[in-house]
């Protein structure tokens, strides 16, 4: 029960903010490294990271329609993502999820 509960701890941890995904991958490097808890890592790191790549090119768009679908866009991914994590599931982001699954399988 302790290593789910920890596992869950990391992958909630994940999800806030880019820093605690990088917290979230320190985390979970023991020697008991958690499958749970890397998907939710690879989960949120992907979305941290693909936010701040189409963002900045949103951004130029000077648009407020656009800005603000971007943004309603992922908040709603990442509220899917957390919620996955709080329940203690393995749910695949949509649209993304298996994208991030395979470009950071090495986390």
């Amino acid at each position: 029960m302790e290593n789910l509960d920890k596992s869950k701890n990391t992958a909630i941890v994940s999800y806030l903010t880019i820093i605690g995904s990088v917290i979230a991958i320190f985390m979970n490097q023991e020697e008991n490294k958690s499958e749970f808890a890397s998907f939710h890592i690879r989960q949120a790191l992907g979305l941290f990271l693909s936010f701040f790549l189409l963002g900045y090119f949103v951004g130029y768009a000077n648009s407020w329609t656009a800005t603000s679908a971007f943004y309603i866009f992922y908040f709603i991914l990442w509220i899917y993502g957390f919620s996955g994590a709080l329940q203690g599931q393995k749910r695949e982001l949509p649209v993304v999820g298996a994208f991030f699954q395979s470009t950071f399988k090495n986390l």
